[in-house]
């Protein structure tokens, strides 16, 4: 970054006071007239590009004031009855744009994974991880478990302590008071651990399927990528709601846009056993670069089959290696050898 001592270095010392100032006066006055045209200009061009027809009846109008189409955003209309008089001729065309925007946005770049907290490492892809109620984090099991061996106990000493906050346990009741102001704040995670206590009936809750998944539905909205994952599975194994494989694919894919890998995998899957194998490998190739290792197992087929090229089969490996790396710390190692890992809450 440079200062503003480091821009006047290349400055030329100038004499002269009296005649500089003149030429000073008549440069800024020349300066500001080229400025004023190049604004006028631009908004000139603004009135024009404000100007939107309609697909329906060809009339010009303000296109701030039209109406344009919901799902494509391709076309705009003067009114909702032109709008509506146009749908039949605009479907075919809607639908394609609308599938297009769907395939941008389910393979695009997923965002980047949330880090632990205390050790800034990228957070576990499976189950190796504790959402706190008093603070609202998630804590990977690796930084539980140094806390674990820091109070010189043994497996369970001093682990129901929030690492995080230092927060000491509480009551169900009082660990329901928390995660409701957590929600009311509009976080996800906590959305998404209510629920889980009506899926299973625990921590004082009655067990209500239909509550949790209302509530998994919220957290996913929130960004919780669990919570759309949870609600998947509850569509695919009929747990209050009817089964219907569709609506749990819908679920993975919003899961996966959201990054997360497993929902990634199960849609590889998917499409494999639908017969589209190109497209269930783009799934897997995804996940793996995200870390995760039986969609790298798939990948490898994949490669040994024919279905991607040598430098795509390396790549993914460098990626799956980096994000592997980046997960990795002795403390989680540990945490792992526990039977079950430390599924704490």
């Amino acid at each position: 970054m440079m200062s503003t001592a480091d821009n006047d270095n290349n400055v030329l010392p100038l004499g002269g006071g009296g005649e500089i100032t003149s030429i000073k006066k008549e440069r800024t006055s020349c300066e500001q007239n080229t400025i004023d045209n190049i604004t006028e200009d631009i908004n000139s061009l603004a009135v024009l590009d404000d100007k939107s027809v309609c697909a329906n009846c060809g009339k010009e109008g303000n296109s701030n004031n039209m109406n344009i189409c919901n799902k494509c955003k391709m076309v705009k209309y003067c009114n909702a009855a032109c709008k509506k008089k146009h749908r039949t001729k605009h479907k075919k065309k809607c639908e394609k744009r609308v599938a297009e925007l769907h395939e941008e946005a389910l393979f695009k770049e997923p965002p980047p994974r949330e880090e632990c907290p205390i050790c800034m490492l990228i957070l576990p892809l499976m189950n190796q991880s504790s959402f706190y109620s008093c603070c609202g984090k998630i804590i990977c099991d690796g930084c539980i478990f140094a806390m674990v061996v820091a109070s010189g106990g043994g497996r369970r000493t001093g682990s129901d302590i929030c690492p995080f906050c230092r927060t000491p346990p509480c009551s169900d009741e009082e660990g329901i008071k928390r995660t409701k102001k957590l929600m009311d704040k509009g976080n996800g995670d906590a959305y998404n651990m209510l629920a889980g206590r009506y899926q299973n009936g625990t921590n004082g809750y009655p067990q209500d399927k239909t509550k949790a998944n209302e509530l998994y539905l919220k957290a996913g909205e929130l960004g919780c990528a669990q919570g759309y994952f949870n609600l998947s599975n509850s569509y695919l194994e009929a747990r209050g709601v009817e089964k219907d494989l569709d609506r749990a694919i819908h679920y993975w894919e919003l899961a996966a846009m959201l990054g997360h890998a497993v929902s990634r995998f199960n849609l590889g899957v998917a499409e494999h056993k639908a017969g589209d194998h190109n497209r269930a490998t783009k799934h897997w190739l995804v996940a793996a670069k995200a870390g995760h290792d039986d969609s790298l197992d798939l990948v490898k087929q994949m490669f040994m089959q024919g279905v991607i090229t040598k430098d795509e089969y390396a790549n993914t490996l460098r990626t799956y290696k980096q994000r592997q790396d980046e997960m990795k710390s002795d403390e989680r190692d540990e945490a792992a050898k526990l039977v079950g890992g430390m599924r704490l809450l």
